[in-house]
């Protein structure tokens, strides 16, 4: 929790793939709080405040997951709406010329993006695709199996793209970006 508010306010990309990372837990859990209080949250150095404010953070996910049917798989709205502002975001950027080093480093990604949609889900958005690559070697490396050069490649390039739309989130965040993007 303490960790989703920085990330939220530093790296939104990082935030998302940190809040997949906890729907797994939830649901490695099967969703009991109790669970996860006796045996998750009681591994951190937290005192009493922290430690009931982390547990009922987990409590709102875990009734978040139950209503919105994604105990066994997927995402809730709260993470899908930010993966939605980040390609609102990516698209409203592309459509300017004001960020040339942006779309470069875009074109350079594509290749990555259309390989990786043609081995998944074709309907998945761009930004879900490389979050989801990125998600993926991460699930990997946690399980210490190997990943291929070219897969690190791509990942390395991804990594790049959503630090950059990540930055661009922040700063639409805080001062506006979408103002500089109309200035002529």
């Amino acid at each position: 929790m303490f960790i989703s508010q920085q990330l939220r306010k530093t790296n939104i990309a990082e935030y998302v793939l940190y809040m997949w990372q906890v729907e797994d837990i939830i649901r490695a859990y099967n969703c009991d709080l109790t669970r996860i209080k006796k045996e998750y949250i009681a591994r951190f150095d937290l005192d009493e405040e922290q430690r009931e404010e982390m547990t009922d953070w987990y409590g709102n996910l875990i009734r978040m997951i139950r209503e919105e049917g994604v105990a066994q798989g997927g995402h809730i709205q709260i993470n899908k709406l930010v993966v939605q502002q980040m390609a609102e975001l990516h698209e409203l950027i592309m459509q300017s010329p004001k960020f040339p080093f942006y779309s470069a480093e875009y074109y350079k990604v594509l290749p990555f993006i259309v390989e990786l949609r043609s081995k998944g889900s074709k309907d998945m958005g761009e930004i879900e695709t490389c979050l989801n690559a990125l998600y993926g070697v991460m699930l990997l490396r946690l399980q210490q199996k190997e990943v291929s050069a070219s897969t690190e490649n791509a990942v390395k390039e991804i990594t790049t793209f959503l630090g950059m739309l990540s930055d661009y989130y922040k700063k639409d965040k805080e001062e506006g970006l979408k103002e500089l993007m109309n200035d002529d």
